[in-house]
């Protein structure tokens, strides 16, 4: 036992003359090992992305709630006699009267 952590420490296992083998698994380990790194990160990237992009919505949902409720303050009656008001433009006081036509095939 005292000899196999001996030549590890040392490398040996690295040097002897079986070592290919050895080699051949340390490097699939190390490309199985950046994989991961970079699958990781890509993920965490991912994540990321999908927060600002939530973030961004309910910007948008907000300014549009926003604009909705401005749009129907300004179209309220109230809203545009006042608007008229400083045009010194008042509303009728004569009600309007329907027009109807009467067609000559009756």
């Amino acid at each position: 036992m005292k000899h196999n952590i001996y030549h590890i420490l040392r490398g040996k296992f690295l040097v002897s003359d079986d070592s290919f083998k050895n080699w051949r698994i340390i490097i699939f380990i190390s490309v199985l090992a950046i994989v991961m790194i970079a699958s990781s990160h890509s993920a965490d990237q991912k994540v990321h992305d999908i927060a600002r992009l939530g973030n961004d919505v309910k910007e948008w949902r907000s300014a549009f709630v926003d604009g909705r409720s401005k749009l129907m303050r300004l179209k309220m009656e109230s809203g545009i006699i006042q608007k008229m008001a400083e045009k010194e433009i008042a509303p009728s006081s004569i009600p309007p009267k329907k027009i109807k036509v009467k067609s000559e095939d009756n």
